[in-house]
């Protein structure tokens, strides 16, 4: 599993060596760490995929179990139990699934896909695995049937055949329906495809078959002829029986149903056509739309249903797709928000002869799953528990927190359990089968997704689940309607203008600040209260890149005096509403107008995240700000910073002022590295070197504030790659890419820990800032806080990732927070500062003398990485981690045994480095081929947990921690559970006298070797699963299973069960109790060697 490049563990060992000349012998034996994590504390896999399966294309359900199975365009099978139970498997070619069959209450599923193979799953496993499989050569599959209780699957094919499998052995039957022998010999055309099999519900004899072209036919197994065939002459979709077996209804491609009597050939006796404008001169009503799919269920006391998905009338253009109920007088039409790919009506009996009682329908739409309650007024729909929302609007970034503060997830479920909607069905959700897993796990986890519609949502990913916590909707900050003459939208057909760009969370403070496409930033407080905000608190940023800029005090120097005040060009707006914001600047160059409006009007705020301030950056000259690349905040020192290609800018959120305003140029003085060129006079120009979207030629508007891409990690697949530090673009732009606050030295050879903020740029660069806050308390109000930049840190290959510290000991130091406190309440203020102490800096300076080399800080960038001891600046460790890839994602983060730098490279590897010393410790090629999704979502977080979304829909979390790969069987939960099968219709004294039961048929005999003969070897190839039959017996309750099996040939073969059946279901019930403890003993003796993969 693991992979060690042994020429790279040797290039990093010679690059410690020589790194850099002042590297000495002796500095080195002082940064001897005992390094605890190992490659043994590492292994990567896959745990849990969560979310709405991407474009799904079958569907069942097992009534007995009550499991739901839906299949997928790509070959993906999603099995969904109660809520928490939920499993992904995948058929390895990557066909679509065309249809799925329940064995029912076995255990067992069966798949048919678009390349013409059949596969049996065995779903007694956590991970389920394939018994068999069988890949037809000549024919294509169209439409498989499993009566219930039976052993043998009917394949009908394209070329109007059906064949006959059994599913024990995975063998083909000698016995086929063959075309010709079905329809008349008088009929000279094909019938078509099979579009349809099912027996007759009283005589599983007879077997229906319907033909694409309009031929329906009643076949006699037995007697191997056509009792009847009944022709209409518009195209079939579907066929449905009535459960006394005397009547059937068949839906049309002209929008019309027919019900047919079985004995009654010529015409059908009813034809209805439900959306169908009935014209009064008794003329057939006009054509509709094909129904697709009808299902007729009977109940007991009052009238059946008939369910049909599509037939609405052509005339209704633009109407949504409609889901029709009609029972007795009454047609429901039930408008849906995407198309409807299958529909099944869950019923209280799994008995095909017995009244169905139907009490709900599952709907499955192209990006939706909806269950319509059946027996209350209205059919209202039950709330959906699984988390299949997580593309409501397309996902445009995310990040993960694993180990949050115990109180978080109760405060942000409080908050979002009152944006939940109402008038759901009242009952429980009726996918309910499977048990939940054993193992806990003992912290808690969080997912936050930026969305393109401006929401952000927080889901609780603990112990391999997830649910929706609560949703924001930071578009509300914005005017909706945004008026022709705003510059900002000059030529705006911007598609997402609120999408979110990049978040940055603090989740012990519970600060939040978010970056939006439009070149927005806003700071929201967590609040259990409701406020009204009068108006908006507005700061507008001008962020320009100029070299020869007039505006900037020091023509650019950006010497510690300037950089002390805020810039002329930034224009803080705190009073009075900002409805115009450019008459807020004296500057008539057709500038300093945002890309979005704020809204002047109050906005009322809902407990939960509430907007704190909003910052802009404006155009300049006629230009558009450029997109913000990298965004964090501190809420110890209660600033946030942001940066893009131009520069960065530095707010202090508890002042409302800008305190920096910088161009990247300005970050390094005196000092330098590259020779850049003075600008040339405006232009429209060229965006950075890649930091917008890659299909953007020029920076226009339009294009600037379409789709998203998170940040810049996005880009770098599009930006010229050169490895070369010094060979820099023409403009010399060098964008602000990632950003760290810590408390640090400063300075090369300063013995007392500061305030700091770490700036790492897309040239490789890592600059240094100084900050000086005030005193807490009221002087905090007042004060400003000045930042002091102190030069160069370093300097790596390729852009900045991620910058950390360590302290002496190799432990990580996060950044200074402070602890939540609720915002709206107007305490005394020695209370209130009480709570908002800022935490102490851990070492004093009189130790960190002592200490000469008291800290390392860890840079990461897309090619290497770094770390230096300070504060002598000197690079004590050194890794080249890909030479020709590179990296996407790189996070500083704490496992249980230490803490490492976990890497994600564009060629689809995962790796992780010890700290300090970067030695390999994993290195696995996990994704051959990433796409942008995945580069744009991918993220590490604590605790070997990572995630990113493998489709528009989905989630998918993996794990590179050992501990949590071999927790991860007892934590996933059971989807198979022993159930007792429900007992068969009792027929009555009378019917069984005169004929009028259920026929029952010895299929065995019939489609055995011996009667059959063998089915053509050239027509289908039989390959074994890796599960293997061994494996059904094992991995589950092997007695019941055998026991269940016996039973099924006893009723096939028509005995009558009586006493014994009795005596069976005792036994069953023991086998239950003995299996279950059986099962539970030999998981603990056989996991290990049976579930690893």
């Amino acid at each position: 599993m693991k992979k060690f490049n042994i020429r790279k563990v040797l290039d990093g060992l010679k690059e410690v060596s020589s790194s850099t000349p002042s590297v000495q012998v002796g500095p080195q034996e002082n940064h001897l760490i005992q390094e605890t994590l190992q490659s043994e504390h590492f292994q990567l896999c896959k745990t849990v995929r969560h979310g709405f399966p991407y474009q799904p294309s079958a569907m069942a359900f097992d009534p007995v179990q009550k499991i739901l199975a839906i299949g997928s365009q790509s070959g993906a099978l999603r099995l969904f139990g109660r809520p928490g139970v939920e499993c992904y498997c995948q058929h390895e070619s990557g066909a679509a699934v065309i249809q799925l069959q329940f064995l029912i209450n076995e255990g067992a599923l069966v798949s048919a896909l678009a390349d013409d193979s059949v596969h049996l799953w065995n779903l007694r496993q956590k991970r389920p695995a394939i018994l068999h499989s069988l890949k037809f050569n000549r024919e294509r599959i169209t439409y498989c049937h499993l009566p219930f209780q039976s052993k043998w699957l009917y394949i009908g094919t394209e070329r109007g055949n059906i064949h006959i499998v059994n599913v024990e052995s995975f063998m083909l039957s000698g016995y086929v329906i063959m075309w010709n022998k079905a329809i008349e010999l008088s009929s000279k055309a094909h019938p078509g495809p099979v579009v349809h099999i099912s027996d007759n519900p009283i005589d599983e004899g007879k077997l229906i078959i319907g033909f694409e072209s309009g031929i329906v036919v009643l076949w006699d197994l037995k007697s191997k002829k056509a009792d009847y065939r009944y022709t209409y002459d518009e195209a079939i979709h579907s066929v449905a029986w009535h459960h006394e077996g005397k009547q059937f209804i068949c839906s049309h491609s002209d929008g019309t149903l027919t019900i047919w009597n079985i004995r009654g050939q010529g015409k059908p006796i009813q034809t209805i056509t439900p959306h169908g404008k009935q014209p009064k001169d008794g003329k057939k009503p006009e054509p509709c739309k094909p129904i697709l799919k009808v299902e007729y269920k009977t109940t007991r006391n009052g009238d059946p249903f008939i369910i049909l998905s599509g037939g609405l009338s052509y005339d209704t253009v633009g109407r949504r797709p409609c889901l029709t109920v009609m029972h007795g007088k009454s047609t429901a039409v039930l408008e849906m928000d995407y198309p409807i790919v299958d529909f099944l009506t869950l019923c209280e009996t799994p008995y095909p002869n017995d009244f169905q009682e139907p009490y709900a329908v599952v709907v499955l739409l192209e990006k939706d799953l909806v269950v319509i309650d059946l027996a209350q007024n209205g059919y209202p729909i039950f709330e959906n528990p699984y988390p299949l929302t997580i593309h409501e609007s397309p996902v445009t970034c995310c990040e993960y927190f694993a180990d949050c503060p115990v109180d978080l997830i109760p405060a942000l479920y409080s908050v979002g359990s009152r944006q939940k909607r109402q008038g759901y069905s009242k009952k429980e959700w009726p996918i309910s089968g499977g048990n939940w897993g054993q193992g806990t796990q003992s912290y808690s986890e969080i997912i936050t997704t930026g969305h393109a519609d401006g929401t952000v949502k927080f889901w609780d990913a603990s112990a391999i689940m997830l649910q929706v916590l609560y949703k924001l909707k930071t578009a509300k900050v914005f005017d909706r309607n945004r008026s022709k003459e705003d510059k900002g939208s000059a030529d705006a057909s911007d598609e997402d203008p609120f999408a979110i760009q990049i978040m940055a969370w603090c989740p012990e403070s519970r600060m939040l600040c978010v970056a939006g496409v439009s070149a927005n930033v806003i700071i929201y407080r967590f609040s259990k209260l409701e406020v009204t905000t009068e108006v908006l608190q507005l700061l507008e940023v001008r962020l320009q890149y100029e070299l020869n800029d007039t505006e900037s005090p020091d023509g650019g120097g950006g010497g510690e005096q300037t950089s002390a005040l805020t810039t002329p060009g930034a224009s803080p707006q705190t009073s009075g509403p900002p409805s115009h914001p450019s008459t807020s600047s004296n500057n008539s160059d057709g500038g300093n107008i945002p890309c979005l409006k704020v809204r002047s009007t109050p906005l009322k705020q809902s407990p939960g995240y509430q907007v704190d301030l909003v910052v802009q950056l404006v155009w300049v000259s006629g230009e558009p700000p450029q997109q913000i690349t990298s965004l964090a905040l501190n809420s110890s020192y209660g600033l946030v910073v942001f940066g893009n290609s131009n520069g960065l800018a530095v707010v202090d959120y508890v002042q409302k002022t800008v305190v920096l305003n910088l161009g990247t140029v300005e970050l390094y003085g005196s000092n330098d590295p590259y020779q850049r060129q003075p600008r040339s006079p405006r232009k429209t120009r060229q965006p950075s070197g890649g930091l917008c979207d890659i299909n953007e030629g020029s920076a226009t508007s339009e294009d600037r504030c379409k789709s998203p891409t998170s940040d810049h990690r996005d880009n770098s697949f599009s930006r010229s790659r050169s490895s070369s530090v010094t060979s820099i673009d023409k403009e010399a732009r060098e964008a602000v890419s990632s950003f760290h606050f810590c408390e640090t030295f400063a300075r090369k050879g300063d013995c007392a820990l500061t305030h700091c903020l770490h700036v790492g740029t897309s040239l490789g660069t890592v600059l240094a800032l100084a900050i000086t806050l005030p005193p807490a308390g009221e002087q905090r109000q007042l004060q400003p806080v000045i930042m002091t930049p102190t030069g160069m840190l370093v300097r790596l290959k390729g852009s900045i990732l991620r910058m950390a510290v360590l302290d002496s000991t190799g432990s990580q130091l996060p950044p200074a927070h402070e602890p939540w406190f609720e915002p709206n309440v107007t305490a005394d203020g020695e209370e209130r500062e009480k709570v908002r102490k800022r935490r102490p800096v851990s070492v004093s300076p009189s130790t960190s003398q002592d200490l000469s080399e008291s800290q390392y800080a860890v840079v990461c960038s897309e090619k290497q990485a770094k770390v230096i001891a300070l504060p002598s600046q000197v690079c004590i460790y050194k890794h080249s981690i890909t030479e020709t890839s590179f990296i996407l994602r790189a996070d500083v983060v704490q496992m249980s045994q230490g803490v490492c730098l976990a890497c994600f490279c564009a060629n689809g590897h995962i790796m992780t480095l010890s700290l300090p010393g970067l030695r390999p410790l994993m290195d696995v090629n996990y994704l051959p081929l990433t796409d942008m999704r995945i580069a744009r979502t991918f993220c590490f977080t604590n605790l070997g947990q990572a995630m990113y979304l493998c489709s528009p829909t989905e989630i998918q979390r993996i794990t590179y921690s050992q501990d949590t790969c071999e927790n991860l069987q007892e934590m996933l939960g059971e989807l198979f559970t022993p159930v007792e099968t429900p007992e068969a219709p009792n027929r009555g004294f009378f019917k069984g006298l005169f004929g009028g039961g259920a026929q029952s048929l010895d299929r065995e005999e019939l489609f055995g070797e011996i009667t059959a003969g063998k089915a053509s070897r050239s027509l289908a190839q039989h390959i074994p699963g890796p599960g293997g039959i061994e494996g059904m017996k094992g991995a589950a309750s092997g007695v019941v299973g055998d026991l269940a099996r016996a039973r099924i040939a006893l009723d096939e073969r028509g005995q009558k069960l009586g006493e014994l059946d009795e005596r069976t279901a005792a036994m069953m019930a023991s086998a239950d109790s003995f299996s279950k403890h059986a099962h539970e003993m030999m998981l603990k003796c056989k996991d290990k060697k049976w579930y690893q993969f």
